[in-house]
């Protein structure tokens, strides 16, 4: 979340920040920010007052009793009394301005990075780069929920049948092929320095919250009412709260993590091709790499990721596209996203795979992720995530742009993984 103090010194900055991202009632919001953080302070004030002066009257009373004079120390028990009802009183209001604070400041999105465009929708988003030959297929050509069917990899029914509507089941090939990617995935990123973890698939609140996605994402997400657990969005939750309430040292920047998860989503339901098949699922598998960087250096590390991304799907050697979220698209946490989105042949339109994100100190703010600088001040850490990759779409695209009249073939980098080279 955004520091207050921030806030007080950059209040047309941000305000500009919130308009980007099309942030409705943002002056009035900022406004009540700055007056309920005014409050707080004040209130704070007058309660260091009355408890100083209380403890400087308690001193007196006991000093008052050990000398003999119990008739004024008695006087100045009732004053006494009347400051620790004033000090519950301040205390109360304190503890109420906290509260509302926070919770202002948890619904606040991150302000854009000055090279994040304005727009309203993803058709504002600007496309910064592009690679990839898009496949020439006959009118014969098929989307991937047809091949899953006809090679009998992904059984969408059953899964209907076993849970509900977006929870497919893989199946033979299909699932050797999943397992692939998730393997040749996870070596790339521990290949380029990403350690390599295995984190729970359900988190308390106190993560959620720590990573943006309570309460701004909370019906999205599954919850367990009984344990008041949440099942995991994305493995960025678990890895990220790793370092909730942490301070680290310097030196150990960069800090780079891998992991694999299923992932789970009760995102609306819609119909048509745009959501059929593996273009939308309720459970789905993902690689995520997480860094906790430095400030200064947070940026050269995205740079880094979107190139990590890039190399990844050039060995696979599908067709993609990179686009520069505007305000309008932009995540609630992020203040700097990069979309890959690779073509599928099948469909004739292109599917987002990964997004690789900067958040600078806003999820470290509410993590209180920080660590001491050179002159030993305590320091809030940055943070980035990104897809690397989620597995549904990249698959799709698989199945789509390789199809051949003898069955599909397998990208040559990931025959070692699978054992074979074409599904007939």
């Amino acid at each position: 979340m955004l520091q207050v103090p921030f806030i007080r010194e950059n209040k047309e900055r941000v305000l500009v920040g919130l308009a980007k991202r099309n942030f409705k009632n943002a002056e009035t919001i900022i406004d009540d920010v700055l007056a309920t953080d005014e409050l707080k302070r004040s209130t704070q004030a007058k309660l260091d007052t009355v408890l100083a002066e209380s403890n400087a009257l308690n001193k007196e009373i006991g000093l008052l009793f050990k000398s003999g004079e119990a008739q004024k120390a008695n006087i100045l028990k009732e004053k006494s009394g009347q400051l620790k009802n004033t000090s519950k009183e301040l205390q109360e209001e304190f503890n109420n301005a906290d509260r509302k604070l926070l919770d202002l400041l948890y619904n606040i999105p991150n302000i854009p990075n000055e090279i994040t465009p304005a727009g309203s929708s993803e058709d504002d988003n600007e496309t910064v780069f592009e690679e990839g030959d898009i496949p020439t297929l006959g009118t014969d050509k098929l989307p991937h929920w047809e091949l899953a069917k006809k090679y009998n990899l992904i059984d969408f029914e059953l899964g209907n049948k076993i849970t509900g509507a977006g929870f497919p089941v893989y199946r033979g090939k299909g699932a050797r092929l999943q397992r692939a990617l998730i393997n040749y995935f996870l070596d790339k990123n521990t290949a380029a320095g990403y350690e390599e973890t295995q984190v729970p698939h359900l988190v308390n609140e106190a993560s959620g919250m720590g990573t943006g996605q309570l309460p701004d994402k909370e019906g999205q997400m599954y919850h367990s009412t009984i344990d008041d657990l949440y099942l995991i969005p994305t493995g960025e939750v678990p890895l990220t709260n790793i370092f909730r309430d942490e301070l680290i040292k310097e030196e150990d920047f960069p800090i780079c993590l891998t992991g694999y998860t299923p992932c789970f989503r009760r995102e609306a339901g819609s119909y048509g091709a745009h959501v059929r098949g593996l273009n939308r699922l309720h459970q789905f598998d993902k690689v995520e790499i997480v860094r906790i960087e430095h400030p200064e250096r947070s940026a050269a590390a995205l740079d880094g990721m979107v190139t990590h991304v890039k190399e990844i799907l050039r060995e696979l050697e599908l067709p993609y596209r990179v686009l520069n979220l505007c305000g309008g698209d932009l995540g609630f946490t992020s203040t700097l996203t990069y979309d890959f989105e690779v073509f599928s042949a099948g469909q004739d339109r292109w599917l987002e795979i990964s997004s690789v994100s900067n958040f600078e100190t806003f999820q470290a703010n509410r993590l209180k992720l920080r660590y001491k600088n050179a002159e030993g001040k305590s320091t809030l850490a940055h943070t980035l995530n990104g897809s690397s990759l989620a597995l549904p779409r990249v698959l799709a695209a698989i199945l789509e742009n390789y199809q051949t009249a003898d069955g599909i073939q397998i990208p040559k980098v990931l025959v070692p993984y699978t054992g074979f080279n074409l599904i007939d």
